[in-house]
């Protein structure tokens, strides 16, 4: 399952259907993102920027890449786009595997690429205006892990 949306969703729900639709699993990992605000550099709000249909179809490839990788019986992600503010969700990811390290290696590996690949370009609103949010090299290391 893949869904790109502007509405709110709730990580409870979603957890609960995905597992209750997979009952020959014996491990689950799950992972929501929330916007973040410091106190040392503080934003208003973060605008995700994106083309709904191309999001969707490049989710799903690296879906179906993570769980022919990690033998996953199935993954999930669900992206927000549009103005979120602090302590909404933003993302989140799930995978099914009969055992936790291959559950818990394809969330990592879809993270990753969440970070670093993912076509979702980001702004954040500041009191002194918009200002695009950056790669930060940590990203691009943890992704460069899953290179083959």
């Amino acid at each position: 399952m893949i869904r790109v949306t502007q509405e709110t969703f709730d990580p409870g729900a979603e957890f609960n259907a995905f597992q209750a639709a997979h009952t020959e699993a014996g491990a689950m990992v799950s992972f929501t993102g929330i916007v973040r605000s410091s106190r040392h550099d503080p934003i208003s709000a973060l605008i995700l920027e994106c083309y709904p249909e191309l999001a969707e179809n490049e989710l799903a490839a690296i879906r179906d890449d993570a769980i022919a990788r990690f033998s996953l019986i199935d993954a999930a992600i669900v992206h927000r786009h549009g103005r979120l503010v602090p302590g909404e969700t933003i993302m989140m990811v799930m995978t099914l595997a009969p055992h936790r390290q291959a559950a818990f290696d394809g969330a990592q590996f879809l993270m990753d690429y969440l970070k670093t690949g993912a076509p979702f370009w980001k702004q954040e609103e500041t009191a002194a205006g918009l200002r695009w949010v950056e790669a930060r090299p940590e990203d691009d290391d943890a992704r460069a892990r899953w290179a083959r």
